[in-house]
């Protein structure tokens, strides 16, 4: 689906705008799913001989990596640790995780203060982030192994995160601690080497510093942590690091998750394609509904969750996703937005936890960020995105090869068959609509219902949901910002 349209096109990727850096990567990779992430990452830790940093929201050290279905229990975050650092005495180790607040750490047996009695050691070095605003999080997923490869993307080492893309509905090796099956989940991650991978290894020791007062070393030397079955999608590729940051103290706030949407949104021609977790953002809203406003815009389809985990994102995601997506199907005057929920067999849910936006055959951006407020102003976030320059390219190619991967999986089809009905219908959505079943694995299409009174007070309030300092326990401030 490449087009000489992308020719007129000025870059997206802006650093000091839409990105903190661009930085080169020999290799990048887009693992989807969880098994595939953590059969990756285990394999670049294996080969680790001086450093592995970790970023994460939630961290349960229990988690088991390649879990098996039989008897033998697989190996666990911890215990590969404490392999691989009584195997190589140069290893320093460092996992700094958010100081998760109570509302989020009394649902959990084991939360991120009650991995410290695992996680502690010589060369093994494990710390709670505190260092933002009240009420804030911290958010970045990142893995970083000698600074030869870095991963980037929506998942933690904690519960509930592995799965395989086939997403069975009572998949045994989808297990708690309790031994209870859990339900299905889709998510995303980039992998990247070179100075891509260095770039992120200087933000996780930046992160360190501000929480610890202590300043990690860069690991030196030269080595190659990329797994050796870890096949790359692109080669010598710019990739830029978008970031979330809050103000707090002296230091100002980032905004450049929120501005490279906004800039990848305007500049969009045929589709904008979006997986995430929560769907409320009204500024993210305003900036579809004018694409969708007039005649020529690009298709958008979303893919979110039908319903989100807990209570509160329930009450405080879900209704103002309904109402966005109510608002932007009233702005929709040429029947270019669908958004959808993913379901298996026996209609059972797919937790989608991805945080991932193509555009065109032209820009991918894979990271931490949702599409709420908070994760545009209030939380710590990073992403990574790629950028086709003009013109045909296997850049291009990879692209758009990404997009059907994932159609692919969501319809129970093939890349193959996608990319045909795509190219014989001349658009993505006729192609979902030939290729969706009404029954076992598909998407299940989010009609645009009138929001009751819940859609509409949390969709008007974001109650739980700040757009940064400024409003933080200040809903009223936010009252009239929908799309």
């Amino acid at each position: 689906m490449a087009s000489d349209e992308a020719n007129k096109r000025p870059p997206v990727l802006q650093r000091g705008v839409t990105c903190w850096r661009i930085e080169q990567a020999r290799r990048v990779a887009l693992l989807v799913d969880g098994a595939a992430y953590f059969h990756a990452m285990k394999l670049a830790m294996e080969k680790a001989h001086r450093s592995i940093l970790v970023l994460g929201w939630d961290f349960d050290p229990r988690v088991c990596l390649e879990p098996d279905d039989g008897d033998v229990p697989g190996e666990t975050f911890h215990g590969l640790m404490q392999r691989l650092l009584a195997r190589r005495a140069s290893l320093l180790v460092h996992i700094l995780i958010w100081d998760m607040s109570w509302p989020f750490a009394i649902q959990r047996r084991v939360g991120p203060r009650q991995a410290q009695q695992w996680m502690s050691g010589d060369r093994l070095h494990y710390q709670l982030d505190s260092n933002h605003p009240v009420g804030a999080a911290h958010h970045q997923k990142i893995l970083v192994v000698d600074d030869s490869i870095a991963f980037c993307g929506g998942s933690d080492f904690t519960r509930n995160r592995w799965d395989t893309p086939a997403h069975l509905p009572h998949d045994g090796r989808r297990r708690t601690r309790d031994g209870a099956i859990y339900g299905p989940r889709h998510d995303v991650v980039m992998a990247v080497d070179g100075a891509a991978a260095q770039a992120l290894g200087s933000l996780v020791r930046e992160r360190w510093l501000r929480a610890t007062e202590v300043q990690i070393q860069p690991p030196g030397g030269h080595s190659n942590g990329w797994p050796r079955d870890l096949e790359p999608d692109a080669e010598d590729v710019s990739v830029g690091i978008a970031r979330t940051e809050p103000a707090l103290l002296q230091r100002p706030e980032v905004r450049e998750a929120e501005a490279l949407h906004l800039h990848a949104i305007a500049a969009a021609k045929r589709w904008i394609y979006i997986e995430n977790q929560y769907f409320t953002s009204p500024v993210i809203g305003a900036a579809l509904a004018k694409r969708l406003e007039v005649p020529d815009g690009p298709e958008i389809i979303v893919i979110c969750p039908l319903h989100s985990g807990g209570i509160t994102d329930r009450l405080a995601m879900d209704h103002a996703r309904n109402d966005l997506i109510y608002r932007l199907h009233k702005a929709d005057r040429h029947g270019r937005f669908r958004a959808f929920a993913p379901l298996a067999e026996e209609d059972v849910a797919i937790t989608v936890h991805s945080k991932v936006v193509i555009v065109d055959d032209w820009l991918l951006r894979v990271g931490s960020a949702n599409m709420n407020n908070r994760s545009l102003g209030l939380d710590t976030e990073c992403d990574l995105a790629i950028e086709a320059g003009s013109g045909s390219g296997p850049l291009k190619t990879a692209v758009f090869r990404f997009l059907l991967r994932l159609l692919a999986e969501h319809l129970n089809s093939s890349a193959d068959l996608v990319e045909q009905r795509i190219y014989s219908r001349g658009s993505v959505l006729a192609g979902i609509d030939e290729l969706n079943s009404t029954r076992g694995r598909r998407l299940h299409e989010l009609l645009a219902d009138a929001p009751d009174l819940l859609d509409r007070f949390f969709g008007a309030t974001h109650l739980f949901d700040p757009l940064g300092v400024a409003d933080n326990w200040r809903p009223w401030r936010r009252i009239g910002g929908s799309a």
